[in-house]
């Protein structure tokens, strides 16, 4: 038999509603996210939310190499002060051409990943859509009920 939701469940989903209904509006009342929304590049990915996500999640990812690439840059740099001239212009080369495959590799793994969060979010709202709709109520009540 299935077991039945104690009522604290839906007063409990209501007031999350709440508090993230209340976060996003905080969110899109600040004065920077409302000026980037009205510059081209906002309205831009507002028309393509997978590419919004998909920049943001490369962005995330890429963080780590960029900062990685740029210590070995400083790093090379103080060499180059002590007169390491060609061993700094071919570390960089080739720390500026792993940077390139690396970033090309995450662009793919956003896309990937970004594709899956779409996926994702699309099965699981559906899912509670129709878990708490009234139609998918009945059926559960009539399965935990024996009756058709």
């Amino acid at each position: 038999m299935a077991k039945e939701e104690p009522p604290s469940t839906s007063k409990d989903l209501q007031e999350l509603q709440r508090k993230l209904s209340l976060l996003i509006e905080s969110i899109q009342n600040n004065s920077k996210v409302v000026a980037f929304m009205k510059s081209p590049v906002g309205q831009y990915l507002d028309r393509h939310p997978f590419l919004a996500l998909t920049m943001l999640v490369f962005v995330a990812v890429s963080a780590v190499p960029v900062g990685f690439f740029l210590l070995l840059v400083v790093l090379t740099s103080l060499a180059a002060l002590v007169g390491v001239i060609l061993l700094e212009g071919l570390v960089i080369s080739v720390g500026g051409l792993s940077l390139l495959c690396v970033l090309c590799g995450l662009s793919f793994v956003s896309v990937i990943m970004s594709g899956t969060i779409m996926v994702s979010y699309v099965m699981v709202s559906s899912l509670v859509n129709y878990w708490f709709s009234p139609r998918g109520l009945l059926v559960l009540n009539c399965m935990s009920t024996g009756k058709k």
